[in-house]
């Protein structure tokens, strides 16, 4: 992390100390304008995790049916903030029982009494606007049967943080912590009576930021499709709460929904998941299509490139490839170097995918995840296509030049050139997929393209003593699946939960093998145990190919009766 960077984000933390003390020192008096309506969505097994004494955040388990979640939260800095957004309260909520509602209680009024003075975490921009906007949708949830002094309490302390963002939220980040501060400011501002004058400025920074922070096509810089999704529910959530109170929406808002819904519609598989990129996982069940109700948008999406993706469907077979540069500068502090990785989903069941995000498993895992081995496409042995720079962890060295060719809706036709300065090597990709989703044709090349090209590529071969340029083109497996080797080792047969057999064959260019492999995914405790396909081989010449195909045994219907659901979250697994 740069000096100048450290000291400004210092500064900024003492600030929002010193802005928080300020306003927990307001004699600041409220109620709710209208009984508020429940919009977040929770999952009950989570919430029942919770009142049997699981705390499970980003990977860490913490057992104990008599704790406070504040005191994990003092204990275990690496989740805190999860913690102090207060999410699980949807959770609780969704249990719903008298028992769940206790125990939100006592949580929420612990916070008061612990960092209701501004003191302690909690207090950014973003996570302010995350928790005001959970308690005022569970409002009569937690204020049931409660007496007239801790009612008062808990609006003065709602209060009191609407202050605070009203005050703060120009310095959250550009992007989702500042949707969420300046929605957390709109939604409290319009619910609680007294903070109307708030309001009006902060409507006018999130249009502002509907203008620049979602471009023309509906996506945004961290090209991360579950931010997206949340970006979409904040501004769902604001629209309604002005419609609600009689107040304009301004176009701006409006436009900028009516972008992201196309595209979020072309970002997701057939199972209903969001395809699992730069960060994000799949989303929430059920928070998708909740978002693409509460919009009212119909659109479809177009043709084309959907926040730097490419979409390819046959049948019930959906494909999905990262299609453009990733993220730089501060966007790509979450993102991957993940160009040309590919995602496949055969009806309700995923087949190839990549391995997530490991943020929350610790920053080995958050590390590696990033990295291109974890995604299914070709790589370099050691080498990533985009690498992790400064202490600030953003990308750099990326690729420069992404070439995507979309004519043919059966066939993609990309390339990129990450490999080109450290190698000489340029990476092209070729996907074709049948019209009944049936056969997905693959071939990916690794290859030069002029002298100074060769120059590079005979420098590497020099380097690696004149054994070949190692590569692996990796395809992730869900957990789900079964894989085994089949035919002497010359193909491998996935079967799915559904019943459906998909056979992976190749040219023999390469070695084929099943690898060990990670499935990460937010809600587990741990990574999943999975298995990968890989082809892997030594790039000897100026132009290396591999082929490859991934197709429906002869006996697999075309249609199967998929009726298995997912399992339940455990966090013994």
């Amino acid at each position: 992390m740069a000096p100048h960077t450290t000291w400004r984000a210092r500064r900024i933390s003492f600030m929002h100390r010193v802005h928080a003390r300020r306003a927990a020192r307001a004699d600041a008096a409220t109620a709710f304008v209208s009984a508020p309506e429940p919009r977040s969505i929770g999952v009950v097994a989570r919430g029942r995790q919770l009142l049997a004494g699981n705390f499970l955040f980003s990977g860490l388990l913490v057992e104990g049916a008599h704790l406070s979640i504040w005191d994990i939260a003092d204990q275990k800095p690496q989740v805190a903030d999860e913690i102090h957004g207060t999410t699980w309260l949807d959770d609780l909520a969704a249990v719903g029982d008298d028992r769940a509602r206790t125990r939100a209680q006592t949580w929420v009024f612990d916070w008061i009494a612990r960092y209701g003075t501004g003191k302690g975490l909690g207090w950014t921009p973003d996570l302010v606007g995350r928790r005001v906007i959970r308690w005022i949708n569970h409002g009569f949830f937690l204020l049931r049967n409660q007496d007239k002094a801790t009612t008062e309490r808990f609006f003065q302390c709602l209060a009191r943080q609407m202050l605070f963002l009203s005050r703060r939220w120009k310095t959250a980040a550009p992007g989702l912590p500042r949707f969420e501060a300046l929605a957390g400011t709109i939604y409290a501002g319009l619910s609680l009576e007294g903070m109307e004058e708030h309001v009006d400025r902060a409507v006018a920074a999130l249009a502002a930021d509907c203008q620049t922070q979602i471009d023309a096509d509906g996506g945004i810089a961290t090209r991360s499709p579950e931010e997206l999704l949340e970006v979409l529910t904040l501004l769902n959530w604001t629209i309604q709460a002005l419609r609600e109170t009689g107040r304009e929406v301004p176009r701006e808002l409006v436009g900028a929904v009516v972008r992201i819904v196309p595209t979020l519609r072309a970002l997701r598989h057939a199972d209903g998941g969001l395809a699992r990129f730069h960060g994000g996982g799949a989303g929430l069940e059920g928070r998708l299509d909740q978002a693409f109700a509460d919009s009212g948008v119909k659109d479809l999406p177009e043709p084309g490139l959907h926040m730097g993706f490419a979409r390819m469907t046959g049948g019930r077979t959906t494909l999905i490839v990262d299609a453009a540069p990733p993220p730089v500068g501060h966007a790509s502090v979450r993102a991957h170097a993940s160009t040309l990785g590919m995602e496949v989903t055969s009806g309700r069941r995923p087949l190839i995918v990549n391995c997530g995000s490991g943020a929350r498993f610790g920053d080995d895992w958050r590390r590696a995840s990033r990295a291109t081995p974890s995604h299914s496409v070709i790589g370099i042995d050691g080498v990533s296509s985009s690498h992790l720079g400064t202490a600030q962890e953003v990308l750099s060295e990326v690729p420069t030049l992404v070439r995507a060719n979309l004519d043919d809706p059966r066939k993609l036709e990309l390339s990129h050139n990450g490999y080109q300065p450290s190698h000489g090597l340029t990476y092209a990709r070729l996907l074709g997929l049948s019209v009944d989703g049936r056969m997905l044709e693959g071939e990916d090349l690794l290859t030069t393209l002029d002298q100074s090209d060769e120059a590079l590529f005979d420098k590497a071969m020099d380097q690696a003593k004149l054994q070949g340029i190692p590569y692996s083109v990796r395809f992730h497996l869900h957990p789900d699946v079964k894989a085994a080797l089949d035919m002497a080792d010359t193909a491998v047969s996935l079967t799915l939960k559904s019943g459906e057999v998909w056979v992976f064959r190749h040219d023999g260019a390469a070695n084929l093998a099943l690898s060990p492999s990670v499935y990460l995914q937010n809600g587990r405790l741990k990574p999943v145990a999975t298995q990968q396909v890989v082809l892997s081989g030594r790039a000897m010449s100026y132009a290396t190919r591999v082929r490859w195909s991934l197709a429906k045994a002869q006996d697999t219907p075309q249609a199967v009766r998929d009726l298995v659901q997912a399992d339940p979250m455990d966090v013994t697994e």
